[in-house]
């Protein structure tokens, strides 16, 4: 018996109620129209953290090989993809529990049509594999596959990689094979965690599904729409890339600081100056002096595991790595404050006057007067305040970090062309996320470029906060990429208890940053990095990964 054709029914338009189902595996019809299933539940494939706006959850998943030819002849017949099990979304199942879903219903009983070259049917393609649609999905219609599989990419925080350039072509037949682009080409296509909707689908929603329903040939090829612009996918390319990372090496996301335990931040003054001699005298010198060194050195064993990631979020940026060595050092320690500032905003409680640290412990607004002064501590307050007014997500943040981090005016840049070429594609991807996430504030993207004066300005207070650490030096205990970020001079007579002094044997720890610790004695050790004695400290963080 020939099959009803359903269409979306434009005068209901409901949506169903959420799915409780959790799926692991993911079907396939590339075997010979056989369905097969991946376990997603391994820990075989490339898989990392994604960015927590989007994603609550961690998940795997399984990469594919290589050895698959891209080229697509389309199908000849277009099948439903077989759909996750307790699923459907049919006229039938009044109980579905799908929040994102505008149902396809069969709208008469003249889905069909006949004409002269023969039997026709009424077909909505999914905007991203050119499968059947089943309804409209995260904003855009879709089939039951590719709806599943971005509730999973987006529930279990599952970080793709390609295999190849990353420009797979996304179908029917192969769309289970690079799961990379295939979640590139839902973002490409308009999907969106914020494009969920509850109640009747929008006018506008529903004329656009009328526009993609296309007429084929029963027997014919279908007409898919699987062409999306190449420059708005290169930019994609640079969407995910960027939050990729920044969710990779940022301490202070979203889900990362949800659930924080918080405490006053130690401060051993005793213990390394004592406040009394035996007479119950102060010791001689001035012991607010005393207070600012100690509470510095305290504040730069949680600063400088900070340095370690913003260098690794960096190399990951698009094409960072192509700069000369010398302009990605200029880079790094002339953006990092201002990184670090952007990273930290959420941490910054305005009605409380304190700054919490990635571990909960934190600091009131009376210790960072002394570590910094009252104008600067007053002026990053302001700026977090309005920063956090700007509801960014943690995409969004990384962003605009590597815009901040990308500045082509850094004094010291061999090629400045170069890195502003590639600020300005960081822009453009930064606009594009703008415009989808925060389409009711069109100002979004040029308050973010006003905050970048905005840091400038506080990174200039800030050197000249860091000129009487430098000035006193000698009484200082800092870990060596501290001293390096922030050009503070160091000598071995001056360094604490663990510290090493560089030197082309000795190699650094990396594993110790997981853990700040609050003794100013205890070093910071950096392993997989050999420190030539020739050049700077941050030198050899910059090496390829694969460099040894």
């Amino acid at each position: 018996m020939e099959e009803d054709i359903t269409i979306l029914n434009m005068e209901s338009g409901m949506l169903s109620t959420p799915l409780k189902n959790n799926y692991t595996s993911l079907p396939s019809t590339s075997n010979g129209g056989n369905s097969v299933w991946t376990d997603f539940s391994n820990d075989n494939g490339y898989v990392m953290n994604y960015d927590a706006h989007m994603f609550n959850t961690m998940g795997t998943s399984s990469a594919f090989p290589p050895e698959f030819s891209p080229e697509f002849s389309p199908p000849q017949e277009p099948s439903p993809t077989p759909i996750d099990q307790g699923n459907y979304n049919t006229p039938n199942n009044s109980n579905s529990n799908n929040n994102n879903v505008a149902p396809i219903l069969n709208d008469s009983a003249g889905a069909t049509a006949s004409t002269a070259g023969g039997n026709q049917k009424a077909f909505v393609p999914c905007k991203v594999c050119g499968d059947k649609a089943s309804g409209y999905h995260y904003g855009v219609t879709s089939c039951e596959g590719c709806k599943g599989f971005f509730r999973r990419s987006i529930q279990k925080q599952i970080e793709y990689r390609c295999l190849r350039d990353g420009k797979c072509l996304v179908y029917r037949l192969n769309r289970n094979r690079c799961q990379y682009c295939r979640f590139k080409k839902c973002l490409a296509v308009g999907m969106s965690r914020d494009s969920v909707r509850y109640g009747r689908v929008p006018k506008r929603s529903r004329d656009r599904m009328q526009e993609d329903v296309r007429v084929t040939s029963m027997t014919g090829e279908s007409e898919v729409d699987t062409e999306v612009e190449k420059h708005q996918l290169a930019l994609y390319d640079i969407i995910l890339s960027v939050s990729q990372a920044h969710h990779s090496n940022c301490n202070y996301s979203e889900d990362k600081v949800r659930n924080l335990a918080h405490r006053p931040m130690h401060f051993p003054i005793e213990r390394r100056f004592g406040m009394t001699n035996g007479e119950g005298l102060l010791p001689v010198g001035n012991i607010i002096e005393q207070q600012k060194i100690i509470m510095w050195e305290t504040l730069s064993q949680y600063i400088t595991p900070e340095v370690q990631r913003v260098v690794e979020f960096a190399k990951r940026l698009p094409n960072f790595t192509e700069f000369v060595q010398g302009d990605q050092l200029v880079l790094i320690k002339g953006g990092f404050f201002e990184v670090w500032l952007v990273r930290m905003s959420r941490m910054f409680d305005i009605q409380f006057g304190t700054m919490t640290m990635c571990d909960g412990c934190f600091l009131g607004r009376d210790q960072l007067d002394v570590i910094y002064n009252t104008d600067l501590v007053t002026a990053i307050f302001q700026f977090a305040v309005g920063f956090n007014n700007m509801h960014l997500n943690d995409g969004e943040i990384g962003l605009f970090s590597a815009v901040v981090l990308l500045s082509a005016d850094r004094v010291g840049l061999a090629d400045p062309k170069a890195v502003e070429k590639q600020q300005e594609k960081l822009i453009e991807a930064l606009k594009l996320q703008l415009t989808r996430n925060h389409s009711s504030d069109p100002q979004a993207l040029s308050s973010l470029i006003l905050k970048l004066s905005e840091l400038r300005s506080l990174t200039a207070r800030h050197n000249d906060v860091l000129m009487w650490y430098r000035a006193n030096y000698r009484r200082l205990k800092l870990p060596p990429l501290f001293s390096e970020i922030y050009d503070i001079p160091r000598e071995d007579a001056a360094m604490g208890v663990g510290d090493v002094a560089v030197s082309s044997t000795h190699q650094i720890n990396s594993n110790s940053h997981e853990s700040p610790v609050t003794n100013h004695a205890a070093a910071l050790n950096y392993p997989q990095y050999v420190v030539d004695g020739k050049g700077p400290m941050m030198e050899p963080t910059l090496k390829p990964d694969n460099v040894v």
